[in-house]
């Protein structure tokens, strides 16, 4: 398979709909929100709906969550000793770290996509393997409304004579708001980690579905949606921008001052001569 060879760039755009996109576990599960009362979602929280994802389509994964367990093993520790070929490398005399890295890459994509340290208790070799995919925060186009409710529980926790109708806790959302993923493919470490082509296409796949069997009582299905993927393909390994210059090609408008759907705003991309670019819808 054919190494990619000519940078990327894309801009994914998500709308919520009375949904909590991601909760910060500091501020009683919040949807997270910035000091300027924008809305966040963490790099961190697409790339792991971009790994179930990628399970989803049968692609080995190296973070696996609890309730996206495929192979069994239940540390990363136990997934790494289950290859052969990197414990003959951690346990021999030379303790190459870049072959190392390189026979990590190609077991897992999310290694060869997004990087990954492998440091473990008592292992003598730690390596960091940096990945061609670089993902931003997503920041919502307009300040946030959250919403909270207090939910209760109508059933005893444990046996007793008290009858159990006692608040439990609290349930945040946000009404409506239409979020900004920004991110790129880095050809010099896509050489590193010999990721391909058809990986980046893969990668494309999954931004495009992001929230298929992604539900959850904060998330029920239908409310989180890809509205639109833009991907951007230069046709060289440095590419003929930057990437803030590509991200900001794409200029988006709010038409009111309190936006409560996707009509609400307009979308006006900006040519760049010579820059292909696909504009994806969601499904």
């Amino acid at each position: 398979m054919k190494i990619l060879d000519h940078k990327i760039d894309f801009v994914l755009l998500i709308s919520v709909n009375n949904a909590n996109p991601n909760g910060d576990p500091l501020n009683g599960n919040r949807p997270r929100q910035n000091f300027d009362g924008y809305g966040e979602i963490s790099d961190v929280a697409i790339k792991r709906k971009i790994r179930n994802r990628l399970i989803d389509m049968g692609e080995n994964v190296f973070i696996q969550s609890n309730d996206k367990n495929v192979d069994g093993f239940k540390s990363l520790k136990e997934r790494v000793e289950s290859v052969e070929e990197l414990q003959e490398v951690s346990k021999g005399k030379s303790k190459d770290a870049d072959r190392y890295a390189k026979i990590a890459s190609k077991t897992w994509i999310d290694v060869r996509s997004f990087g990954q340290v492998f440091a473990f208790k008592g292992q003598d070799l730690s390596v960091g393997v940096r990945g061609p995919v670089s993902i931003h925060t997503a920041v919502s186009v307009n300040p946030i409304d959250i919403n909270s409710m207090q939910i209760t529980k109508s059933v005893n926790s444990i046996t007793g004579d008290k009858k159990g109708s006692d608040t439990m806790g609290t349930k945040h959302r946000v009404d409506f708001g239409v979020y900004v993923v920004k991110g790129s493919i880095n050809t010099q470490l896509a050489e590193k980690t010999e990721f391909t082509y058809e990986d980046a296409e893969k990668i494309k796949e999954a931004i495009r579905t992001l929230f298929e069997n992604d539900a959850s009582s904060a998330r029920p299905d239908g409310s989180m949606e890809v509205l639109k993927l833009y991907w951007w393909e230069h046709n060289s390994k440095l590419g003929q921008y930057s990437s803030a210059k590509v991200h900001r090609a794409l200029k988006i408008k709010s038409k009111t001052a309190v936006p409560k759907s996707i009509k609400d705003y307009e979308f006006n991309l900006t040519p760049l001569e010579g820059l292909k670019v696909d504009e994806i819808n969601g499904l």
